[in-house]
């Protein structure tokens, strides 16, 4: 019923830059927040940065500055626009969507995840 993919990923040296990508699909009634999540090797899954629908948005205190999260209603799509990459942001990146599928509530509903390696 919902998909979620991501896109953008890749290997950036230091104080490079990548824009990912999250786009949702199916039988969507509505998105009420987007946003996304990030697990390096050894860690725990921990928050990045969301958008609601009115255009609020959050982020990680570690991301402050360098992360703007953004959106596209009409496509239901999220990005995730990130410069001045440290070693530091390396990990795999999941697209997180609080969505209303049709005939069921809000829930949660999360994409494969897509890698992003920041290394000289």
């Amino acid at each position: 019923q919902v998909q979620l993919v991501e896109s953008g990923g890749g290997l950036v040296q230091p104080g490079g830059s990548l824009r990912l990508s999250c786009v949702a699909s199916g039988t969507i009634v509505s998105i009420y927040k987007m946003g996304w999540y990030r697990q390096g090797l050894g860690n725990q899954r921990e928050f990045v940065a969301s958008i609601t629908n009115a255009g609020n948005t959050n982020y990680v205190d570690s991301v402050k500055g360098r992360f703007t999260i953004s959106r596209d209603n009409a496509k239901n799509t999220v990005y995730l626009q990130m410069n001045s990459l440290e070693p530091e942001d390396t990990a795999v990146y999941y697209c997180n969507a609080d969505l209303k599928v049709v005939g069921m509530p809000f829930n949660d509903y999360w994409g494969q995840g897509t890698q992003v390696t920041v290394s000289s």
